[in-house]
This record gives C-alpha cells, sequence and structure tokens, in this order.
C-alpha cells in the first residue's frame, strides 16, 4: 500500500471532522399548563449531511481505517433507513470508496435522491423481501461472497456508541454547564440506539445523576414488546428490532410518542421558530417535555433534533395532519428560542 495514500486519508478524515460535531445547543421556550419552560436541543440537523449520523459514520470509519478493516478503494455497504446511508454515501464517496445502500423501498423519495446525489448505488428492498431485516442479510450475504467490502453494521457497532460517549455528550454536558446548569434527563429516538446508549454512557460516567429515556413511536412500541408491532410514520426510528447495541438494563423507561402528534409538532417548530427539523425531532421534543413534567417543570430536560426537514418534503410532515384530543404538541405554546454558549473546551470535540 504506498505511503501517500496512507498519509492523506487521516488529512481527509481531520478535515471532516470539522464540519461535524460542535453544534449548537438550543434552549427553547415554551408554555405550558400555565407554567413557562425550557427544553434544550442539540442542533444535529446542522451536520455535514443534515443528521446525527454523521457523528456515527465518521467514528467508525477512521477506527475502520485505524484496524485496517477498510483498505483505501475498498467498498462500504450497509443497511439503514436513510440518513446513515446518506452518511455513508458523502463520507465514503470523499474518500474515494464505492459505496452500496440496502434500504427499504418505503423510506422517503428525498433519502434516495439524496443517497443516489452522493454518487451511492441503491438498492431497494420490499416488505416481501423482508424488510428492514431483509436489508441487513442482503448486505451481510453480499459482503459474504465478495472480497474488500467493509460493512459498518451499524446495529451492532460498539464505535456507533462510543462515537456519542465521545462528542455528544461531552458537548452537552460542556455547554449546560457554560450555561451554569445540569441535567437530570436525556431522551432520544431509538433507531440503532447509539445516541441515547453513547450520551447516557459518558454522563453517567462523569457522575451525573440522570435519567436516560429511549423514545418510540407509540404506533409501534418495539423497544416495550420486543418485536415489531403495527406500523408508523416516524422514519429513523423504530426500524423492526431492538439494536444489538441497545441494552434496556441501562436506562429508564421507553417514552411513547404518536406519530401524529409528532408530526404537529415539528410543523409547530419550523412555523413558529424556524426550526425546519425532521419528525423524529418533534418526537423527540415531545417526549422531552413529557419526562420534565414528571420531574418537575424546572427541570433541565435535554434531547436531540437528529436531522432536517428536507428529507421529508413528500411526506405527511408537509400535509394538514388531523389534531386528536389526546395530542400534546396543540398543548404546548412555543415562545422563543436561545443558544447556549460554545467558548468551552470540552464543546470543541472531534470525532
Amino acid at each position: 500500500m504506498p505511503a501517500a495514500t496512507l498519509v492523506s486519508v487521516p488529512q481527509e478524515l481531520d478535515a471532516l471532522g470539522r464540519t461535524i460535531g460542535n453544534t449548537p445547543l438550543l434552549a427553547i421556550g415554551f408554555r405550558w399548563r400555565g407554567r413557562n419552560r425550557t427544553i434544550h436541543a442539540k442542533c444535529e440537523h446542522l451536520n455535514l449531511t443534515g443528521s446525527i449520523k454523521d457523528r456515527m459514520a465518521l467514528y467508525i470509519l477512521r477506527r475502520a481505517y485505524q484496524s485496517g478493516q477498510l483498505q483505501p478503494g475498498g467498498r462500504i455497504v450497509e443497511a439503514t433507513s436513510g440518513n446513515t446511508g446518506i452518511s455513508f454515501a458523502a463520507l465514503g464517496r470523499v474518500l474515494g470508496h464505492r459505496v452500496t445502500i440496502f434500504m427499504p423501498d418505503w423510506m422517503s423519495a428525498e433519502r434516495k435522491q439524496l443517497i443516489a446525489s452522493y454518487g451511492a448505488e441503491i438498492v431497494p428492498v420490499s416488505r416481501e423481501q423482508g424488510g428492514f431485516l431483509g436489508c441487513i442479510r442482503m448486505a451481510e450475504g453480499l459482503a459474504a461472497r465478495e472480497p474488500d467490502i467493509f460493512l459498518p453494521r451499524q446495529f451492532s457497532n460498539q464505535g456507533n456508541v462510543e462515537a456519542h460517549a465521545a462528542t455528544t455528550g461531552p458537548e452537552i454536558l460542556a455547554q449546560l454547564e457554560e450555561a451554569g446548569l445540569a441535567p437530570r434527563a436525556f431522551v432520544a429516538g431509538v433507531g440503532t440506539g447509539g445516541t441515547v446508549m453513547g450520551v447516557g454512557r459518558f454522563l453517567r460516567s462523569v457522575g451525573q445523576a440522570i435519567r436516560i429515556h429511549p423514545v418510540e413511536p407509540a404506533e409501534s412500541p418495539t423497544l416495550s414488546t420486543g418485536h415489531k408491532v403495527g406500523h408508523h410514520r416516524i422514519q429513523g426510528i423504530s426500524d423492526e428490532f431492538i439494536p444489538a447495541i441497545v441494552d434496556l438494563s441501562q436506562v429508564d423507561p421507553v417514552v411513547a410518542v404518536s406519530d401524529g402528534d409528532s408530526i404537529l409538532m415539528s410543523q409547530k417548530l419550523a412555523c413558529r421558530l424556524g426550526l425546519g427539523v425532521g419528525i423524529s425531532s418533534g418526537c423527540n421534543f415531545l417526549a422531552a417535555a413529557r419526562v420534565q413534567e414528571e420531574l418537575g417543570g424546572e427541570a433541565v430536560v435535554v434531547t436531540v433534533f437528529a436531522d432536517d426537514n428536507k428529507k421529508y418534503l413528500t411526506t405527511d410532515l408537509m400535509r394538514a395532519e388531523p389534531v386528536r384530543a389526546d395530542y400534546l404538541a396543540p398543548e404546548l405554546e412555543l415562545t422563543g428560542i436561545g443558544v447556549l454558549p460554545r467558548n468551552c473546551r470540552m464543546c470543541d470535540s472531534r470525532i
């Protein structure tokens, strides 16, 4: 392997690292049940490709190069519901890799178009072909048949958890401490589970007495039941199984939020505060509000806005959503937005 190749790859990874992470932490004001409240949310939709998955993808690629699992010119193959595929497509192509993505065929058209725009190959998988589990089987089968394929295996790769323990968690804590705050709870929707497990691992490792709540769609309570139940519209979470990196014994009770309520909340964040975020972000905000209500209205509860709304322009996010009597979003009056300081040592984390 030429020495010049070995030298150039870390330089490109370092350059990409400066476009990922160190995202703003917002203080979102709202009024509920006659009280003014605040939820804190990490702006992960401001990462390079518009989602939190950039953190994990860059971390795993760096470790794969360091271990020799991924060689220059090798092929990256992954099963994904969208954002991870977008991240690996963009980062992989910068590093000169062919990228193949296996993805359920019911994901949004924008996801498919974005992956293709980065020059990656998409293999759509229908429900009859096995859906998401079928995507994983096909990716593994391809790797077994062909040489020089690297499988990130986002659902079982501990590097996914480590990425958030090394960057997202420290950033959150440092930004809160700079503002004189301490977190009481962290909540996040579970797709792979890397975010909730990694942030939770870090915050508890530094002595934070904090609750860590996974979030799932009420219409498809996979975490609560242990298997796929029903269908939902919150793309990117509750795929079809409990990922291997998720250890429910290490977290607090799962919070369930309806997909319709999540859509209404995401629409409200965009229309009132100019935050163009995806459906899972609305879901996370509602889950955070519910956990805060349990802890007391002054409790510092943190979540993530995992991706942007540009991946949902042809979905129900852009349509009028019927309001049900049990929805929370219509009760929340958004009142304002602030940004916590970032001029602190730990906020300058690098993946």
